[in-house]
């Protein structure tokens, strides 16, 4: 009788353990997840500095690696001050910053205000061919020392942003494409869109941020968020 009695109890350990162990790896590799986990579920996630924003992302904030695409309407709209807190936290980890094409000028007194060391951040200039961008992108990938890989590129075909998401995930980085345009087919793992919330003193104070795509979300989640508490300057 003792051993039908005490079975139970140790099969339940068992499935408990195991249960531990799972949850274990879903929470820590971002490559494993169920089907059934929704936005704000794991901790994988680089958190992004805005909690609200890091409540609707899988992994509670940016992914560790690969390609992730900011769509907005313009450019100048929050894109750069909502991934502020990563430049930083990628500048204070001794790796350095590849900004390709960006549409202005890069201002190296707002970033240095921000805390950011200009001397950790290459710039391809906007009159790079589209072939030369594309190389310098896989080939920071490919470095060790480079934690992060922003462009503003509107027009990429699948064919090419698959090969980027390769290079990425093969490289264990992580790369943002700046768009204008919405593209629903894109083969990009992460998507985020930007629109204006409020206006104050010339700039955008809020801004609404939409998640449209990321592992773990079936439907698009939104946020509003204020940009300038990790203000530029």
């Amino acid at each position: 009788m003792n051993s039908y009695t005490s079975a139970p109890d140790s099969l339940q350990a068992k499935v408990g353990n195991a249960s531990g162990h799972i949850d274990q790896l879903l929470n820590s590799n971002p490559n494993l997840w169920r089907g059934c986990d929704m936005a704000g579920q794991g901790s994988h996630g680089h958190s992004t500095g805005f909690s609200q924003l890091d409540s609707i992302l899988p992994g509670k904030g940016w992914p560790q690696k690969g390609l992730m695409e900011v769509i907005s309407p313009q450019w100048g709209m929050g894109e750069l001050q909502l991934l502020l807190p990563l430049m930083r936290s990628v500048i204070d980890s001794g790796k350095w910053i590849l900004w390709i094409s960006p549409p202005h000028s890069v201002y190296a007194p707002a970033l240095v205000q921000a805390g950011i060391d200009t001397n950790q951040i290459l710039v391809v200039k906007m009159d790079a061919s589209c072939k030369d961008a594309l190389w310098s992108m896989e080939k920071a990938f490919q470095t060790e020392n480079c934690g992060l890989v922003l462009a503003w590129q509107n027009w990429l075909p699948g064919t090419v942003l698959r090969r980027l998401q390769l290079a990425a995930d093969t490289g264990n980085t992580l790369g943002v494409i700046f768009k204008q345009n919405e593209c629903k087919h894109s083969p990009s793992p992460t998507r985020l869109q930007i629109k204006e919330s409020s206006l104050q003193k010339d700039h955008f104070s809020t801004a609404e941020v939409t998640v449209l795509k990321a592992r773990g979300n079936f439907r698009p989640l939104s946020t509003n968020i204020d940009l300038y508490s990790h203000q530029l300057a």
